[in-house]
């Protein structure tokens, strides 16, 4: 059995078949917004971007 991340908020499920891989990054600044750094294979792919609750100092 693969895992699952189950998230219950509107019912989102997610299992390891779907995923193609997970990347940990830091969010950073870019003008009065923020961006996180991906590979360029990501583009045109959906993500899904988890935010935890442990801040990374910047």
């Amino acid at each position: 059995m693969g895992r699952k991340i189950e998230l219950s908020k509107d019912g989102f499920c997610l299992s390891e078949g779907e995923v193609e891989g997970f990347l940990e990054r830091v969010v950073t600044p870019l003008g009065n917004s923020a961006k996180a750094d991906v590979p360029k294979r990501f583009i045109g792919h959906r993500v899904y971007i988890i935010v935890t609750k442990n801040k990374e100092e910047i």
